[in-house]
């Protein structure tokens, strides 16, 4: 007999937006699109419908519904028109300059201390992982916050591929480096390429998450297209984007922010509501797309999932 124990997080699937519901709402708008007659608003030129992506056929994937969301979903258009991608700019109206991306041929290097190294082309990896759709929140350091339908899978399955040594303790993340079609890149006073890191019980909690779809369809170029981290009990800026290699380590990575302002941002980067940025507090965040805010809860929500990793630290800025 199988039991299902419910999350902290979880609210009945009946409150959950229903697949169909969403699924024909996207069928419509996509026509629309199609046919013009969203062009007079400037809608049917929205990233939401960008040029094919090769993996277009996996998509929707089955919602697992252990994760479920006590918030609505964030409007796709609004998810997709404000992102943070860096190396195509500081703006939050990113996404027409990440369309440069190139996403094919793209590969995943997975090395450091594992018994099996590989180069490993996206299209073979997505092939082979166990692809599902879950609902998450995402909560921004700059005090925004959106909740996500991501599909992917868990970083864990990675892990697994890469069968890592005894004395492997993180994983360092790494995006592509390419200023020639990322403009962002082209400024010298950041360290590119972006880094990012988590411990390896971190990467192999059941949250952590590889997304290579939103929405029920692949990645836009804006939200890191084709795979990136998703850690949604962290901050934003932790999930990496466009992730080209993963290595597996004895040293501690220091992460892009992390390196650029260490007195603003930390390894760890758990959300946390009690501990102010210096530009932007973290008891409230707003709702994108909306004027609501509300109270920012500790780890994201996900402290019952979490909390275990860090209970016996001591001495280490956690939180920001």
């Amino acid at each position: 007999m199988n039991i299902l124990k419910k999350r902290s997080w979880a609210i009945p699937e009946r409150e959950a937006t229903p697949e169909h519901v969403f699924l024909n709402r996207r069928q419509i708008l996509a026509g629309l699109a199609g046919s013009g007659a969203l062009l007079g608003t400037g809608l049917g030129l929205r990233p939401a419908f960008a040029e094919e992506d090769p993996s277009a056929g996996l998509y929707p994937v089955k919602r697992n519904p252990a994760f479920t969301l006590d918030r609505d979903l964030t409007d796709e258009e609004d998810a997709s028109t404000y992102n943070n991608f860096y190396e195509f700019g500081s703006h939050k109206q990113i996404w027409q300059a990440a369309q440069e991306l190139q996403i094919r041929p793209w590969t995943v290097t997975l090395d450091g201390l594992v018994d099996n190294p590989q180069i490993v082309d996206i299209d073979k990896l997505l092939s082979q992982m166990p692809l599902e759709e879950r609902l998450y929140r995402h909560r921004c350091v700059e005090a925004w916050s959106m909740a996500v339908p991501w599909s992917g899978f868990e970083l864990s399955e990675l892990v697994k591929l890469a069968s890592p040594k005894s004395n492997a303790k993180y994983l360092r993340f790494e995006t592509f480096l390419d200023p020639s079609v990322a403009s962002g890149q082209k400024q010298s006073w950041y360290p590119w390429p972006y880094v990012e890191g988590l411990t390896l019980e971190e990467a192999t909690n059941e949250l952590a998450f590889m997304a290579t779809g939103v929405y029920g369809k692949p990645l836009a170029k804006q939200f890191g297209a084709p795979i990136r981290l998703v850690t949604p009990w962290k901050y934003g800026f932790k999930c990496i984007k466009s992730v080209v290699r993963i290595t597996f380590t004895e040293e501690r990575p220091v992460s892009f922010w992390e390196e650029i302002q260490p007195k603003e941002y930390g390894f760890w980067a758990n959300v946390n509501p009690s501990v102010p940025h210096r530009r932007w507090p973290q008891d409230s965040e707003r709702l994108l797309g909306t004027d609501q805010r509300r109270q920012t809860l500790l780890y994201n929500g996900y402290e019952e999932q979490v909390a275990g990793i860090y209970k016996n630290m001591t001495g280490e800025l956690l939180f920001m």
